[in-house]
């Protein structure tokens, strides 16, 4: 058993590459989501409950379903993989950007349901006024949209960015248990209780604990303040 008790080496590097991971996480699901709330909150198609039910997937499948269809996806035998590897990138299954990939599938829902909600609650008048105005549509979504809908941007970050650093089941399907490649928080607790290293477990799950309580109470905080306003 290894003699430090607060964080080693090994456990700094999930952490930092459970940040890493989070924050790029994060800027993909606004780049991806951020249209897919759009439409949704827009659109009269007859698709937007099956497109709303697919991005919600996550929130009733076991993650070890998805994990499991995507390592089927994105394995060598997979059309993705196929795809990859005809690319010359290789597999994405045990690698950072397979992470990635999971990751931003699994917290889908958190970001595109909150921005959602936020352009629902626009309306109609401001986009409106803008067309009035001669706005085109990409001046109209940044310069009326979007200030419009910056509680929910703020919100859907917060949880998309929350969400991948305590994920556990897809992470560990998809990237397996590399050090400094694949191994995030969650994994090396369940590593260290695995080795029944309690103390190192400990820290990580307290520091995990702190995290998660700070999160949700900025919500909670940020929620109170727009509602006064």
């Amino acid at each position: 058993m290894p003699s430090d008790t607060i964080l080693s080496d090994t456990a700094l590097s999930a952490v930092w590459l459970t940040l890493r991971l989070a924050t790029v996480t994060t800027l993909l699901l606004f780049l991806i989501g951020t249209p897919i709330a759009w439409w949704l909150a827009r659109t009269r198609c007859w698709l937007k409950a099956p497109v709303g039910a697919m991005v919600a997937l996550p929130l009733v499948l076991p993650p070890t379903v998805i994990g499991f269809y995507l390592l089927v996806v994105m394995g060598p035998q997979g059309p993705v993989g196929q795809l990859t590897q005809a690319l010359g990138l290789g597999v994405l299954p045990f690698t950072f950007w397979g992470l990635v990939v999971g990751s931003v599938l699994y917290s889908m829902p958190f970001v595109v349901q909150p921005l959602q909600n936020a352009f629902d609650a626009i309306g109609e008048r401001p986009l409106e006024v803008a067309a009035t105005l001669r706005a085109g549509p990409w001046d109209t979504f940044f310069s009326v949209v979007v200030p419009l809908a910056r509680p929910g941007f703020i919100t859907a970050g917060i949880l998309g960015f929350a969400h991948t650093v305590g994920e556990f089941g897809v992470v560990l399907m998809i990237g397996g248990n590399i050090p400094d490649k694949t191994r995030v928080v969650s994994v090396q607790i369940y590593d260290h209780v695995e080795a029944l290293e309690y103390a190192q477990a400990h820290w990580l799950s307290a520091g995990m604990l702190a995290f998660s309580f700070v999160v949700l109470l900025l919500l909670y905080v940020f929620n109170q303040n727009g509602r006064r306003r």
